[in-house]
This record gives C-alpha cells, sequence and structure tokens, in this order.
C-alpha cells in the first residue's frame, strides 16, 4: 500500500459513521488466529470458507475440475468410448479409474469441491444481504466535523441564509435520486445502492447455476431414437434406441408426448466446389402430448427443435431406407419392410443388414433363417465405383450379399440389427461358386440359388430421420441464472455507490458558508465530477457573497488527495 493510501485509509478511520464501509463485502481478518478449543477453530474455519478469496479460488478449482471432464471419455455419455480408452491405455486407465477421471462430475473431489462452493457462496450472501437490507432501512450517515479531509471538496460563502441553503441542497440532491436528509447542520446524501444489489444478484445468480448444473446432472434424461418416415415415437423407455439419465431420474419423470414422422426432406448444393453440401433438413411431424392431447403440425429442423415442457426434440441425422420384400420357395412374402442403413460419408453411402427370422422356408419346405449384407448408393456413379456420388436419390443402387442359417438371435445373447453375425450361416454361391452378390435398381429383384426365393428392391426408398430427446429440468434456471450473472457483474462494476454532503453555517461575521464535498467507495474521477456539477448548480441559488472570489465550477480535491 502506497504513501497516499494509507494517509487516505486514516482519514477515513477518522470520519466515523460517514466514512463507513460503502459495500456489505465482509471484512476479513487475516492476522488474528484462532482461539483455543473447537468452537474457536470452527469459527476461523467458517470465516476463511465463507471469505470471498476462499470462493474465488474454489471457483477456479471447479473450473479446472471440469477440464477432463472435457477431454477425457466419460462413462455417463459414452460408455463404449471409455472402454476403447481403457484398452488402447494399459497403463494410464487405473490411474484414471483412482482418480474418478472418468465420471469426473459424479466424483467425489469434484462433489466436495462443488458443496464447499455451495456453502461458500452461501455463508458470504446470507450476511451481506442482512447488512444491505439495514442500510436501505437506514439514513446515510450525517456529515463528518472535517469536510475537508474528504477527497472531494469545495466551499463558498453566500448571503442565503443556511436554511435556505440546506433546502436548496435537499431538493436538488432528491431530484438527482440521491437519498437525501438533513442532519443538524448539514445535508447528507447518498446514491449508488444498484453497484451492491447487483452484487449480491451476481452471487445468488452463481448458487442458481450451481443448482440447475446439480439438478440437470441428477434429473436429466437423454437418448435416441430412428424413425422411418410413416412410422412414430411414443415418449416411454422401451421406445428408445439408447438411452442415459442422471442418477436420480425416474422413468415417471419423462414428459408425456408422441410424433409421427410424415416426412423428411434435405436439399443439397447441386453444382460449384461445395456440389452435395447439405442446405436444408426438415422433418415434418404430427405430434400430440399426452394421452388425450390435439394433434399438432411441426417441422423440426437442425438448431430447431421441438420443445415440450422440459424435453426437446432435436434432428440430428438421416439416412435412406429402402422398401425390401422377401418371397420364400414357395413364393410366399415373409418379410416386406424399410430398412434404415446407416451413412459412411457425407455422400450417404450406407450400409445394413436384412434379417429374416421367422416364416421363411427354404426350396425343400425348411425352417431357415437368412441375413442378407445391404450396401446401398443413393446416386451411383457405374462402373466399379463403390461410393455414392451424390447424397441425393439421383440414381439409387443397392447391392445385396445374402446368407442363409443360423442368425444366433436365439442364443440369448443381444446383438446389432446393422451387424451380421456370419458364425453359423453359409452364403448363396452363384453360377461360379462364389458368393452371390447383386446391383438392384428400384423395382429390380434378386433370385436366390435352388429356388429358395427372391429378394426384391421396391420402388419405394424411404428416408429415416435420428432425433435426440433431451430432458433437463434445470435448464430455464440455468438461462435466467447466467442472465442475472451478468448483469448482476455489470451492475456491480460500472454503478459507484457515493455520498454526498452539504453543510451550511452562519459564520461570525453573518455570512453564510457552504461546503460540500463527496466520498466515493473507490477513487473515480465520477466524485469530483458530481461534485462539480452540483456544486455549480447550488451555486447558482445561493450565489456567492460580493466579496468571495471562490471558484466552484468543479469541484476541488481536498488537499493531499490524488486527483
Amino acid at each position: 500500500m502506497s504513501d497516499t493510501e494509507t494517509e487516505q485509509s486514516q482519514d477515513q478511520e477518522g470520519l466515523g459513521a460517514a466514512g463507513s464501509q460503502l459495500s456489505t463485502a465482509p471484512q476479513e481478518d487475516t492476522g488474528t488466529l484462532p482461539g483455543l478449543g473447537v468452537i474457536g477453530w470452527a469459527r476461523w474455519f467458517w470465516r476463511q470458507l465463507t471469505s470471498m478469496r476462499v470462493a474465488l479460488l474454489l471457483l477456479l478449482l471447479l473450473s479446472l475440475g471440469a477440464i477432463p471432464g472435457s477431454l477425457i471419455p466419460q462413462t455417463g455419455a459414452d460408455a463404449s468410448k471409455v472402454e476403447a480408452f481403457r484398452a488402447a491405455h494399459t497403463t494410464l486407465a487405473p490411474v484414471y479409474d483412482k482418480l474418478g477421471l472418468f465420471h469426473v462430475y459424479s466424483s467425489v473431489w469434484f462433489s466436495a469441491i462443488y458443496i464447499l462452493l455451495f456453502v461458500s457462496l452461501i455463508g458470504c450472501i446470507v450476511p451481506r444481504t442482512w447488512q444491505f437490507a439495514g442500510q436501505l432501512r437506514g439514513r446515510p450517515p450525517g456529515a463528518p466535523r472535517r469536510l475537508d479531509r474528504l477527497p472531494a471538496y469545495t466551499t463558498w460563502r453566500t448571503t442565503a441564509d443556511p436554511e435556505q441553503v440546506r433546502a436548496d441542497a435537499l431538493a436538488l440532491l432528491k431530484k438527482r435520486r440521491f437519498r437525501a436528509h438533513t442532519a443538524g447542520d448539514a445535508v447528507a446524501a447518498e446514491k449508488g445502492y444498484l453497484r451492491e444489489l447487483g452484487n449480491l444478484a451476481f452471487h445468488i445468480a452463481l448458487i442458481v447455476l450451481l443448482i440447475a448444473f446439480a439438478s440437470g446432472q441428477l434429473f436429466k434424461s437423454d437418448g435416441t431414437k430412428l424413425v422411418v418416415e410413416g412410422d412414430g415415437f411414443s415418449n416411454a423407455l422401451p421406445m428408445y434406441d439408447d438411452f442415459k439419465s442422471g442418477s436420480l431420474f425416474r422413468n415417471d419423470d419423462l414428459v408425456p408426448f408422441s410424433f409421427d414422422l410424415k416426412d423428411f426432406k434435405g436439399t443439397y448444393e447441386l453444382s460449384g466446389p461445395n456440389r452435395g453440401t447439405p442446405r436444408t433438413f426438415e422433418a415434418k411431424i404430427d405430434y400430440s402430448v399426452g394421452a388425450d392431447g390435439r394433434t399438432r403440425a411441426k417441422t423440426v429442423q437442425v438448431n430447431q427443435p421441438l420443445k415440450i415442457d422440459d424435453s426437446k426434440v432435436y434432428l440430428v441425422s438421416h439416412g435412406y431406407a429402402p422398401v425390401i420384400t422377401v418371397r420364400d420357395g414357395k413364393g410366399e412374402v415373409v418379410y416386406k419392410d424399410a430398412v434404415p442403413l446407416l451413412p459412411l460419408d457425407g455422400n450417404v453411402t450406407s450400409q445394413g443388414v436384412i434379417k429374416v427370422m421367422d416364416g421363411y422356408h427354404d426350396a425343400k419346405g425348411r425352417y431357415d433363417q437368412l441375413g442378407i449384407r445391404a450396401f446401398f448408393l443413393p446416386t451411383y456413379g457405374g462402373g466399379a465405383s463403390v461410393l455414392s456420388q451424390f447424397p441425393a436419390l439421383l440414381n439409387p443402387v443397392l447391392n445385396l450379399e445374402p446368407y442363409h442359417g443360423d442368425l444366433g438371435v436365439n442364443s440369448g445373447l443381444p446383438q446389432s440389427v446393422y451387424q451380421l453375425d456370419k458364425k453359423h450361416m453359409k452364403g448363396f454361391k452363384d453360377d461360379r461358386g462364389k458368393q452371390l452378390r447383386a446391383n438392384l435398381k428400384p423395382g429390380q429383384t434378386m433370385k436366390l440359388p435352388g429356388g429358395a426365393g427372391t429378394v426384391t428392391f421396391e420402388k419405394d426408398v424411404k428416408e429415416w430421420a435420428g432425433f435426440q430427446i433431451v430432458q433437463e429440468p434445470g435448464g430455464a434456471w440455468a438461462l435466467g441464472g447466467a442472465i442475472t450473472a451478468i448483469l448482476g457483474l455489470a451492475a456491480s462494476l460500472f454503478i459507484q455507490r457515493r455520498r454526498i454532503w452539504v453543510r451550511a453555517v452562519r459564520g461570525a461575521d453573518g455570512v453564510t458558508v457552504v461546503e460540500m464535498a463527496g466520498l466515493g467507495r473507490s477513487e473515480s474521477a465520477k466524485v469530483p465530477e458530481e461534485l462539480g456539477d452540483l456544486a455549480g448548480t447550488l451555486y447558482d441559488r445561493a450565489p456567492g457573497a460580493p466579496d468571495t472570489h471562490e471558484d466552484v465550477s468543479h469541484a476541488v480535491p481536498a488537499e493531499g488527495a490524488e486527483q
């Protein structure tokens, strides 16, 4: 601390109530050792925990702790990536397990920082709020005995009566939105309470953000669903393709709604260097809320989700679902459905599996199962091309590779609908004894050898849309807390709390002596400038006596104070 700051601190200490603290920030006593006994140590620990220094340190630790949660795969977000990381880093993975880095946000150390920050903020806000409420109920403190010791000060002599000067000063300060009153021979005024209100609002908003973050992690749900044109979805747990939730989430917490995908439309750049780049993706759906809700139409686009209470339905992916018809050896239809295929590249080159598990019989009437690998090109380039040339359906071709035997679906082990386990399968052979493969255009049919049936690629090629259904109950509170925190921080940074005193007393020669002084929470050019403006206005109402030469066009800082 500089010598000037020390002198000013000593001056303000001698101002009594007039120089009392202009904020609600608690005074930190870092030089006092805790008293003896458990109670003494408990009080010391509580003072340290609720200090602003510790709160900032905990906030920094919380930010640092979130870094590994963003860089390291998390079990709650993608368990498969965690397993892949463990397989690739056999030495590092056990260390991460012991430190809880695969589940950072539910780890003991992150929860401890979170709870301590929560307690610290509450312990800091409660006394400050109580103190601020007391300041609002009270009045600005009376003028100190020596106004000339304040940082901003000016004086002049006038022939106006002291009572009239004080009345004019009181009216002027109230007009400028000061809280003002007459205290003895002076008028005391104060302004800038929004600074402390903004400070408190900022800290309260941080608590709201912490609560919103906690509720979002504990009660959230996140699932995905692939829906083919013409099919629908009901927001129930068995309907999801993939689902994960917070530790306190219950199935009954799901918002009741359903929707049908009526049509999906995607447009792409047709020419130029950006040929094939998506322009628009639109999913037209009909949805209803509750069991008997009215059906409504909605177009869901990328970053324009369907919002129903706390749930949001995002459009996240799309692809094609060729309609396939399978007939057995007797010509009977045993399978007819749209088969969703997963895209492999930006031109929607796709692959998948057609599984015929029930009802199929071979040419001899024996029960069998079919597994057909499918490879789809929306725009076939001809020749030996194995990749689509454009994402739209300009020249669709479906490549099929059929197998028969045991699909393994009755083994009790889960398997992906997009993968074919060929361990107990045999491939159909062509005339040359090689694996049968065929490229089909819409409307064409592939015959299975030996009269085993046919597979038809129907002319109808449907599209599917992938939806992500997210339910975050604390989202609105988090947004409100963030906005409040920004507004509160702006108020605490740009609004200055300050006090003005105007003293008018009759001198020994019968001439009234007017003194004006100002004191701000911190050094700023605003207090002298504001005091100078107020003094100039008051001087017009109580002009200087004929024998005075004071210039009150601007406030004069007190001697020894920094300007």
